[in-house]
């Protein structure tokens, strides 16, 4: 019987009762009342009685009642039991969590909703500074003041990290990562990349060091190569190993000439001021340049270009950024296929598209091509004369014209590569004469 249904025969029983003795009694409406009363009291005692342990030591069981009291009671014991397990597997898993956090070799802090720092491991105290208990509740922002930091904590999209040195010691390099969690919690985590940076900076230095060595003797190669081709002679008889000698001696120029530019955009922190480039012009003399280079490959090359769209950057970086694209096209099409190059502009900035009908590229090597030499197909790519180091010189000069690199490719039916501008970037011919 359910505990509704018993209470139900319980009021009818009583009221029967009360009816039958009242009517014995002659006194019918005092004795109903006075059941009534009786009834009420018993319910009020019973509900004193779940008071009294609701709010005293709830771990005992509850108080005996008969009736929908006794239900009751078990019910919210039982709902308290498994509030009870809940919280403590609440607890170890946030126990778990800590421990895993404090075993990370990174700087990591808990931030609530606005900012204010929850907890934080031993890392973040060695690497951040922070203090316990005095830094508890205080905002993250407030004890690491750099503006980068402060920008991005204000930031909605954590897709990037962010790279600054520490306030409080300027020689220690940190990379910044914000993981949003929960209901507006976030996880930041910071690593010391001080050590990486030197490394880096050694590399860039020994690779541009290397190369600025390179040149001259290079270039002393090369002459002598010159002087043995122009004697008739020596030409006759060895003249197909100086031809292969030369053509590596150009393909190694042409390699130290890129890794220069390449050394230059990355060392170059604070370039010249951005001027106006005329981009049709410069994709006109680029799309003639791509048809002496086809020669008798007979590629069918063709220009759209937005007569009106011109760009704020530096014409250098830009034509030899756009010339490694074009260039790659026509290395990378089969003989008679299509080369398409596109210049306009949309809401989102401008674009430059190079469209081939090529080998294409198969979608696991994408995200690698940026790479400094990263190949494909290594056979093909020195058979066709490139170093390498086209698309990263395209990344670099992307990156310092606020710019990104976006390629599209099936394998067999060619590649698109298509150079994003913002729309702050983007300046009208009639803009530029005002």
């Amino acid at each position: 019987m359910s505990p509704w249904l018993g209470e139900l025969w319980r009021v009818i029983g009583l009221g029967f009762i009360a009816l039958l003795v009242g009517l014995a009694a002659g006194h019918l409406t005092a004795v109903l009342f006075l059941g009534l009363a009786l009834y009420l009291l018993w319910h009020l005692v019973q509900l004193y009685r779940l008071e009294r342990w609701l709010n005293g030591n709830k771990r005992f069981h509850p108080p005996d009642a008969p009736g929908i009291w006794g239900d009751v009671s078990q019910h919210i014991y039982r709902l308290q039991q498994r509030n009870r397990k809940r919280k403590r597997k609440l607890g170890k898993m946030l126990n778990r969590f800590q421990e895993a956090t404090e075993a990370m070799p990174d700087a990591t802090v808990v931030l609530d909703a606005v900012g204010s720092i929850e907890w934080w491991n031993t890392a973040a105290e060695e690497l951040l500074g922070l203090h316990y208990p005095r830094d508890v509740g205080q905002r993250l922002a407030n004890l690491i003041r750099h503006p980068a930091f402060a920008e991005y904590l204000q930031r909605e999209d954590y897709s990037d990290s962010v790279v600054f040195p520490l306030p409080h010691n300027d020689r220690r390099l940190v990379s910044v990562r914000v993981v949003p969690y929960g209901k507006n919690q976030r996880l930041v985590i910071a690593r010391d990349i001080s050590r990486m940076q030197q490394l880096e900076q050694m590399r860039r230095d020994f690779v541009a060091n290397v190369s600025h060595e390179l040149r001259t003797p290079l270039t002393v190669v090369s002459g002598y190569l010159e002087s043995l081709e122009d004697d008739p002679d020596c030409a006759r008889v060895h003249g197909k190993s100086l031809g292969a000698m030369r053509e590596q001696s150009e393909r190694m120029a042409r390699i130290v000439e890129d890794l220069l530019l390449l050394s230059r955009l990355e060392t170059d922190e604070h370039p010249e001021p951005p001027a106006v480039v005329r981009v049709p012009g410069m994709l006109d003399d680029l799309c003639r340049d791509a048809r002496r280079l086809s020669g008798a490959h007979n590629h069918q090359i063709t220009l759209e270009a937005d007569e009106g769209l011109w760009l704020k950057g530096h014409d250098n970086e830009l034509r030899s950024a756009f010339s490694n694209l074009v260039f790659n096209a026509v290395r990378y099409t089969a003989d008679g296929g299509d080369i398409r190059l596109r210049w306009y502009a949309d809401e989102e900035g401008a674009h430059f598209e190079v469209r081939d009908t090529g080998i294409g590229i198969a979608r696991h090597h994408i995200p690698r091509l940026t790479e400094r030499f990263y190949r494909v197909d290594i056979g093909r790519s020195r058979q066709s004369g490139g170093t390498g180091l086209g698309l990263a010189i395209v990344k670099h000069v992307l990156l310092r014209h606020e710019g990104r690199l976006d390629i599209q490719s099936v394998p067999g039916r060619g590649s698109t590569f298509r150079c994003d501008f913002p729309v702050g970037r983007v300046l009208r011919r009639e803009e530029s004469v005002a």
